[in-house]
């Protein structure tokens, strides 16, 4: 079995089920930490800054710095950057979009922005939908940080920020640029920051639709778990399987302790 030299990992349904964490999955990132092996989470959640997730994770045991979370807060960041998008902006979501975009050093404006970014906010009125909707059509980059369509919460599914955004796409008529999983630009962040190849890190994930099509999509390996969304019954709709598939992380193999 492959040796990798970094993890990338889901959250929700890998690591942990809602406040709820999967103790195979604390226990394999504890292992890694000790280990001394790279590992990152990936979040398509845009609302929790990297320090806030860190936090949550450290109330579960896990092993976690800022340093090791990628939202997808931070990958809209870096593609405004990387693709020269001025820095005017109409935001819809909560602070860790909203802090992550002016610690950058984007405005956020009515007036004419150069991008309009959706991310998550429960509290979204109309009336912010039709500000995005008239400056989308005034000729604004129309972002959306992940296609999250529904959110698994204590009371079942929600509305997602691809819900949110279908909305302003609807009345627009135009199509989002998307950040999140299974879209490449969060994957290339963590990439960078790890300063290693495709070819030496694997995507862990519960989720085939997000966090194993990503990778199929980004060139990386996978690893599915089935502690969360999908099931093994659900794979054979699919044409493109993940390249490894586990109970749960206390059934992965790939890490040899004599490495290190």
């Amino acid at each position: 079995m492959k040796q990798y030299k970094a993890y990338l990992f889901d959250l929700d349904g890998t690591i942990y089920h809602g406040q709820q964490p999967i103790p195979a999955a604390v226990a394999f990132i504890q292992r890694l930490a000790s280990l001394k092996i790279p590992y990152l989470f990936v979040t398509n959640n845009s609302t929790r800054s990297p320090e806030q997730v860190a936090q949550r994770l450290q109330a579960m045991n896990v092993p976690a710095l800022a340093t090791d979370i990628v939202t997808s807060s931070q990958a809209t960041v870096h593609y405004l950057q990387t693709h020269n998008i001025g820095k005017q902006v109409y935001a819809i979501g909560q602070s860790g979009l909203t802090d992550e975009l002016a610690a950058a050093g984007y405005e956020q404006t009515l007036a004419q922005p150069d991008a309009v970014v959706i991310g998550l906010d429960p509290a979204v009125t109309y009336q912010e939908l039709a500000h995005a909707t008239q400056a989308i059509a005034a000729g604004a980059v129309f972002i959306s940080t992940n296609p999250d369509k529904a959110v698994p919460l204590e009371g079942g599914l929600m509305p997602g920020n691809g819900a949110l955004t279908a909305f302003v796409a609807t009345a627009t008529a135009q199509e989002p640029i998307f950040i999140g999983k299974p879209y490449p630009t969060l994957m290339a962040l963590a990439l960078d920051r790890l300063q290693l190849s495709k070819e030496e890190v694997v995507m862990v994930g519960d989720n085939y639709l997000t966090d194993i099509l990503v990778g199929i999509n980004y060139g990386i390996d996978t690893l599915l778990t089935l502690t969360g969304y999908t099931q093994r019954e659900d794979l054979a709709a699919v044409a493109a399987q993940p390249t490894y598939i586990v109970e749960s992380l206390a059934d992965w193999a790939g890490v040899d302790e004599t490495v290190n």
